[in-house]
Formats: C-alpha cells, sequence, structure tokens
C-alpha cells in the first residue's frame, strides 16, 4: 500500500514531538512493507519542493513561508496558504503518483482543502490524527475574542479539516467525547493515543555533570514554552522549592513564553533553575537519559483534555512523571493508576509542591520510572497506534 502522510513538521531538523511521533509511524509501516511519502512544508528550500529520504521514508518539501516561532499574523497567513502551496508546488506528483491511503495531522488547521483534493484524486481515505483543538484553547484563554471575525476565519477551516477526513482519532476518552458534544458532526471518531518507539538511548554525554548538578534531582521540562503550558505553573514551583538544595530544575524550548520565563528567572533570583534553548532529538535524548523526572504543565482554563507528547518521551527511558493538568483532564488518572508519577489540578500549588517533594526519594523515581515504561508498552506503543491506523483503512474501504 502506497500512504501519503501530511504533518507540517518533520524530523531531521524540527525539534517537535509531532515530527518524532510521525516519522515513527512512517517507518513502522515501511517496516510492516508499505511505501510512505511524507508532504510536508519548508520555509529554505528554493525550489518548488526538495526530495529526500529518511530511513526508508520518501520526504517532499514544498517551498512554504515560516510558520514556526514567528509572529502570530505571519503564522496565521503562511500557515492559511499550506494547502495552496502545497498543491501549486507538488500538483504533478500528485496527479502522477496516487496514494492508497492520506493520514494528516493536525495542528495544523490548514490541511482541509488539500486533504479534499487529493481524496478526489486518488479516491483513497483520509485520517486524521487531532491532537490539538484550536482555535478552541486560544478561546478559553481569552486570546481569541469568541465571536470575534478572527474566531469565525479560523472556524471555517477548522472545520473543513474535520470535513475532509473519513476518520478521526483524538487522544483520551475524555478528548472523545468532548468532541463529539462539542461539534456534533457526523463522523468516525475514536481515540489514537500518542505512541512511541521504546527504544531508549544509553548515556553518553551526561548533562548533569556538564552543568554542575550532579549531585541534585533534576526536574527536566523539555519542549514547546506557549500559553497552551502556562510555564509560571512551573516557576511557581521552583520558586516553592528553592530553599530545598537537593532540587533543580532544567527547562529546555522554545515558544512564546520563553521570555517570560527567563524574565521570571531574573525577576525572583531563582538559582535552582537553568533555562536552556532548544536542542536537536540527539541532545534531547541525552537530556532524558542524565535527568531524573519528566516535568509536564498544561494551562488551567483549557476545556479539552491534551495529552503532551513529551510524556512519550519521559516513558521511554523510564521517568517518573510530575504534572499539572486543567481539571478534568483523564491524564490524572491514566498516570496515577499506573503508579508512574503524580499529576495535580493546576492551581493547586501546595500539591504540586507536595508531590515534587516526594520524588526527592530514589526509590521511589525508580519505582514510578518502572511503572511509566510498562504504561507505554501497554497503552501508547506504535504497534498498536499503526494496528488502529489500519484497521479505519480497512473499515473505509469496506464502506
Amino acid at each position: 500500500m502506497r500512504i501519503c502522510i501530511i504533518v507540517d513538521d518533520y524530523l531531521p531538523n524540527s525539534i517537535k514531538v509531532s515530527a518524532k511521533m510521525m516519522h515513527e509511524l512512517a517507518c513502522e509501516f515501511v517496516e510492516r512493507g508499505n511505501e510512505v511519502t511524507v508532504i510536508t512544508p519548508s520555509a529554505t528550500v528554493r525550489e518548488n519542493f526538495e526530495k529526500s529520504f529518511l530511513d526508508g521514508v520518501v520526504v517532499y518539501r514544498f517551498k512554504s513561508g515560516e510558520i514556526k516561532n514567528i509572529g502570530k499574523i505571519k503564522r496565521a497567513i503562511n500557515e492559511t496558504l499550506l494547502s495552496f502551496r502545497a498543491w501549486k508546488n507538488l500538483r504533478s506528483f500528485f496527479v502522477n503518483n496516487p496514494h492508497d491511503y492520506i493520514i494528516y495531522y493536525s495542528p495544523s488547521i490548514f490541511w482541509g482543502e488539500l486533504v479534499s483534493k487529493l481524496k478526489k484524486l486518488w479516491n483513497a481515505p483520509a485520517y486524521l490524527i487531532l491532537r490539538d483543538f484550536f482555535p478552541q484553547w486560544a478561546i478559553d484563554q481569552g486570546l481569541i475574542k469568541q465571536g470575534s471575525l478572527i474566531e469565525k476565519y479560523f472556524r471555517y477551516f477548522e472545520k473543513r479539516c474535520y470535513a475532509s477526513a473519513d476518520t478521526i482519532g483524538v487522544m483520551s476518552q475524555r478528548n472523545l467525547e468532548w468532541f463529539v458534544h462539542k461539534y456534533q458532526i457526523n463522523k468516525d471518531v475514536e481515540v489514537l493515543p500518542n505512541w512511541a518507539v521504546d527504544n531508549p538511548v544509553p548515556l553518553k554525554r551526561d548533562y548533569k555533570k556538564e552543568l554542575g548538578l550532579s549531585d541534585k534531582v533534576v526536574y527536566f521540562y523539555g519542549g514547546n514554552m506557549g500559553y497552551a503550558q502556562d510555564m509560571m505553573n512551573l516557576i511557581r514551583l521552583a520558586k516553592n522549592m528553592q530553599n530545598i538544595s537537593q532540587a533543580h530544575f532544567v527547562l529546555v524550548g522554545k515558544g512564546d513564553e520563553y521570555q517570560l520565563v527567563e524574565n521570571a528567572i531574573k525577576k525572583l533570583n531563582l538559582q535552582n533553575v537553568t533555562l536552556l534553548p532548544a536542542v536537536n532529538q540527539d541532545e534531547y535524548k541525552q537530556m532524558l537519559a542524565s535527568f531524573d523526572v519528566g516535568l509536564f504543565t498544561l494551562h488551567k482554563d483549557h476545556k479539552t483534555h491534551n495529552f503532551p507528547g513529551k510524556l512519550l518521551g519521559y516513558m521511554v527511558q523510564q521517568m517518573p512523571i510530575l504534572g499539572s493538568v486543567n481539571s478534568g483532564n483523564d491524564l490524572k488518572e491514566v498516570i496515577e493508576t499506573a503508579e508512574a508519577g503524580f499529576v495535580t489540578v493546576n492551581g493547586e500549588d501546595d500539591k504540586f509542591l507536595e508531590n515534587a517533594k516526594k520524588l526527592l526519594n530514589e526509590e521511589l523515581r525508580e519505582k514510578m520510572g518502572k511503572n511509566a515504561k510498562k504504561l507505554l508498552q501497554s497503552t501508547f506503543s506504535i504497534e498498536a497506534a499503526t494496528n488502529k491506523l489500519l484497521d479505519a483503512y480497512s473499515r473505509n474501504c469496506e464502506t
């Protein structure tokens, strides 16, 4: 079978968890005897497109404007043009190379037009891997005014994105319930958990030693630092732990709140926090192998129930998880039932602090780390995700 994967970011240059997940998925399809083509934008290619190969996957990068870590208006314009530019620059390839199955990833919400054209051209079903409910989360946080023209603009493309799919996969049961109730669309919607390849890396570069933290228990956050994460949640935790000499925080990444975090560290004179810019995948994996506790945070105003992809990396490296979520998020139940870590509701700062202190205990960290690995293998495996996608293909071909 020929499978076309459409995603707005991809390896090897990306630091996004989504890029890593989609490459792992592509490789699993290849391993099972399928041909896989990835379609992804690039702001650096000079021609209409650039063809490359990565681990047996054919990658077409089409010429596009920047869509990552730039101003909101410029990003909105360039994302809006994603389908147009993909079709314009790769039309000849699409016409002459039919595929059997289309899998596309959101965010971005702007792939609907391209997917619709390819479905008609190839007579192929499409599966939407839906990981982010935009613009809803931006409305929940007051970044977009409900009822405004900008909301209506984004809602149009969001609906187009959903309408182009035959099957939609969301991250959790609560997400499924919320999505079906919110949108009332006549679609095949199912739970498709995030996934990762269980391939831990050996420690080759000791970041603890390099950073002078060999005697510390390091709480590590790696990834996007944006509004959806509420990074001040972690800063409050670090502030509350600044008198615990054994504990140290390492925050790595980039995003809209990076500067906010940097300013807060200086203002509060937090000597127990190290802030570093984003690193490549190899360095990131070495950091996971070096540090002790995997951190995550979600904004308290979320109405949807996100599952941060970074948790998969923590599980792969057998790290206990310490996190904070919006109220009602079933991620808390998943992690704590598995005894893979502690999760509190954002705003419960005393409880967050109490749980962080518990993980100063090495024996507990080791136990919860092992349970995190078991949770990965039982629920978030690449094999299970691939099987679900292939089952959806079979169902859609039968109808």
